[in-house]
């Protein structure tokens, strides 16, 4: 685990407007301090990312959120209270100070409190927030190791603190509490029938209003290699005929028989919900690195459990297209 030496070098780093990849419970995320402007652009010169797409907070505790938020509902004070530390963001109101680099020049902020004990400690330590999209290049897979950082970002990430593999594997669950009604805008593991149980009342759905939140573009979440989402059956019927035309393919398969098809690259994902969004992103960087053609992925189960799932692999194929034939 992160010694104490390395967390002080960490925070070190935050302070003289660097950035420091760090691991969460959800995914590992790319850091700086969130009242330094400068520092916050090194994250979108890093990733490539939009200076329109907003970033995440991370925050010690939900005391902190007056210092970000001038509005803190009550539907905010439960959801603390009962989700954090964990994999929920909150979006709010902003207060005055917040940067517009922070919030993609919107009036929202969003914010989390992190479980994993490493990121616990270095905000313990650093005293503030800590702006930190997921450590990978925009709109590619999230990294969930110390090594899928370094080999995303090399040299260009100095301070990467190697907390093992993130537990949860898929990103937080952010609800937009800045309106009216509180409104999903994106499923992660907390589901949204745990979160209306806190809240006594439906979720909304997002609406041309509601604020853009990060990590919720159509197309995200994708490798390089295009990538398909097929029922079972069609999903071997499309990998047989693409082997047919002599294309190499790649296939995230739920079932756990592999068909005989030469030259297919495999993975078999876990059968629970828990397990597969564990080893999701592994295994489709994985599979992105096996030099295929395409990687066909067999589609999961389609339960409220499995939401977040889905959504990530929506996002991770849209715009994708199979190889046409020869």
């Amino acid at each position: 685990m992160v010694s104490d030496k390395e967390i002080e070098q960490a925070v070190a780093v935050l302070r003289a407007g660097g950035l420091v990849a760090f691991p969460t419970e959800t995914v590992y995320g790319l850091g700086a301090d969130a009242v330094n402007p400068q520092a916050v652009r090194k994250i979108f010169e890093a990733k490539g990312r939009p200076a329109t797409h907003p970033v995440i907070v991370h925050l010690a505790d939900a005391v902190q959120l007056a210092n970000w938020a001038r509005e803190i509902p009550p539907a905010a004070q439960r959801l603390a209270k009962k989700f954090w530390p964990g994999p929920l963001t909150l979006i709010l109101r902003r207060t005055a100070t917040v940067s517009d680099l922070v919030t993609g020049g919107q009036e929202t902020v969003a914010v989390r409190v992190p479980s994993h004990p490493v990121a616990q400690q270095l905000l313990a330590r650093f005293g503030g927030g800590i702006a930190a999209p997921s450590a990978n290049r925009h709109g590619r897979v999230s990294a969930t190791t110390a090594d899928h950082v370094h080999r995303e970002f090399g040299p260009a990430v100095a301070c990467v603190l190697d907390g093992g593999e993130a537990g949860i594997g898929i990103e937080s669950s952010i609800v937009d509490l800045s309106g009216g009604r509180a409104v999903l805008l994106r499923p992660g593991w907390i589901t949204a029938a745990e979160i209306e149980a806190v809240l006594g009342a439906s979720l909304a759905a997002p609406a041309g209003d509601t604020p853009r939140a990060p990590g919720t573009l159509a197309a995200h979440y994708a490798p390089q290699t295009p990538l398909t989402v097929a029922e079972g059956h069609l999903a071997f019927e499309l990998a047989a005929s693409l082997t047919r035309q002599g294309r190499r393919v790649a296939v995230l398969a739920f079932s756990a028989q592999r068909p005989l098809l030469p030259g297919l690259e495999w993975a078999a994902a876990p059968q629970d919900a828990a397990g597969y969004a564990h080893a999701l992103y592994a295994s489709l960087r994985r599979l992105d690195e096996a030099g295929c053609d395409a990687i066909i992925v067999e589609k999961p189960p389609q339960t409220p459990v499995w939401a977040a799932i889905n959504d990530r692999l929506a996002r991770a194929a849209a715009g994708a297209s199979v190889p046409d034939e020869p």
